[in-house]
């Protein structure tokens, strides 16, 4: 077997004094062990490829078909070298990639904003005070991320904020840190994040405009916005707290969990039962399980994504924002016990929230009972929630807009054609909804396009 290397991979570099240490991508063994599988299946099934009878039931029957020619025609010999350097070229060009990342100099450096309410793990960040803002008077909006990934990434770096940009739009946004579950949060149940720690974001939102410190005093209700999960708490907030609330944006949030027939309803119930000693032992679902979970939907796109990264000029944007991007997702966030068993088993497992049967604090969680203004963003490109379950959402809440660009999940808060299908639209509707709010209506403002 050949030992030549691709002479077109990058050299490598030495750690920078000072460079992050990371651990990424995490779980690392399983992402090199599927890489490893899928890789070496390769091989293995090269002699049954040539007999005409690969080792799998169903597949690409036209394919086989039209490789068996060229096959035939080809030295075996040769034919299974090319093959072999292959697979090893991919794997070195994996390993490379992993290091050129653990090596990279990038740290995220950003002037933090500032927090103005605290209640155990849980902040609430002022992102009408950051330089970018416009000034007093912006819409007020409370932003609701998910439990299970930092609220970073919807302030990820400088070129690619959706805080700070709508914080330049007229719009004054508060984000709901959830931090890491700390004792305080160890037995929480979704109704204690929702009724107890989101309520409590939503008092001190409105003391602070109230109190006129950093914003103006203008009475106006504020806006609840909700990405991925953090959609299905706003949403129960909305219900909860419709007097004080304008209107509601949902950004790629899962309703009907099994709209899309690819679904397991049944491993998903299998895998809570199957973590459940883990679950009572630590109290919580660690990261890499989470992690090994999300992994489950494309067991081989970090081996893809790292292979196309060893081949960038560690030095461009693009490899910066594939940096970025890395350390949010290896940063992630446990979900306590409670919870995870409240997502296995009642969202995924039973679909308690299209059946109705999800209830926060006793009572229903009932989209059809939302009487203000909504806005639906559903991804089309979305490989995270199906927009078949996103849209269920949309559908069931009476009057709601809704939009599907043509984009992805994470991609819809930081890729390059964020700010043209999501961020845009959702600042002029947030305008829109936001000018008959309270007692002194904001003033319309048009949305800056640079």
């Amino acid at each position: 077997m050949s030992q030549a290397r691709d002479e077109t991979a990058p050299p490598k570099r030495q750690a920078p004094r000072g460079a992050p240490r990371r651990l990424g991508p995490r779980p690392l063994p399983l992402h090199l062990s599927a890489a490893a599988l899928a890789w070496t299946t390769s091989l293995g099934a090269l002699p049954f490829l040539r007999q005409g009878s690969p080792p799998w039931k169903t597949g690409p029957s036209e394919n086989l078909a039209a490789l068996r020619q060229p096959l035939a025609a080809s030295d075996p010999d040769a034919f299974a070298e090319v093959l072999n350097d292959r697979v090893r070229a991919r794997a070195l060009a994996l390993l490379d990639g992993i290091l050129a990342y653990r090596r990279h100099p990038y740290v995220r450096d950003l002037t933090p904003a500032p927090v103005v309410w605290s209640d155990g793990a849980t902040r609430l960040l002022d992102y009408g005070a950051v330089p970018e803002a416009c000034g007093a008077g912006g819409i007020p909006v409370l932003v609701v991320p998910s439990l299970v990934n930092r609220a970073y990434i919807l302030d990820l770096d400088a070129q690619t904020s959706l805080l700070r940009w709508l914080a330049g739009q007229g719009v004054h946004p508060y984000l709901v840190d959830w931090g890491r579950p700390g004792p305080d949060e160890r037995g929480f149940t979704l109704t204690d994040y929702i009724a107890g720690r989101l309520e409590g974001a939503l008092d001190a939102l409105c003391a602070h405009r109230a109190s006129g410190i950093g914003a103006a005093a203008d009475g106006a209700r504020p806006i609840v916005i909700g990405y991925c999960m953090g959609g299905l708490l706003a949403l129960a907030l909305a219900l909860r707290r419709r007097e004080d609330l304008a209107g509601l944006a949902l950004m790629a949030t899962p309703w009907d969990f099994h709209a899309d027939p690819s679904g397991d309803a049944a491993a998903a119930v299998a895998t809570a039962t199957a973590l459940s000693p883990a679950l009572d032992s630590l109290g919580e679902l660690p990261v890499d399980a989470i992690q090994a979970l999300f992994a489950t939907l494309d067991p081989l796109q970090t081996a893809r994504k790292f292979i196309a990264f060893s081949r960038l000029d560690p030095d461009s944007r693009k490899a910066r924002l594939f940096v970025a991007l890395e350390d949010w997702l290896n940063d992630g966030v446990p979900l306590t016990a409670p919870v995870a068993r409240e997502c296995l088993i009642g969202w995924y497992g039973e679909n308690t929230p299209a059946r109705g049967r999800w209830r926060v604090a006793g009572r229903a969680v009932d989209p059809g009972a939302l009487a203000m203004p909504c806005l639906s963003l559903v991804p089309a490109q979305d490989r995270i929630v199906p927009p078949a379950s996103a849209a269920a959402l949309g559908d069931a809440i009476p009057g709601a807009k809704q939009l599907k660009p043509p984009i992805g999940h994470i991609g819809m808060v930081v890729s390059g054609g964020a700010r043209e299908r999501i961020w845009s639209p959702l600042a002029e509707w947030l305008l829109a909804a936001g000018g008959g709010a309270g007692s002194k209506p904001a003033k319309r403002r048009k949305v800056k396009k640079s």
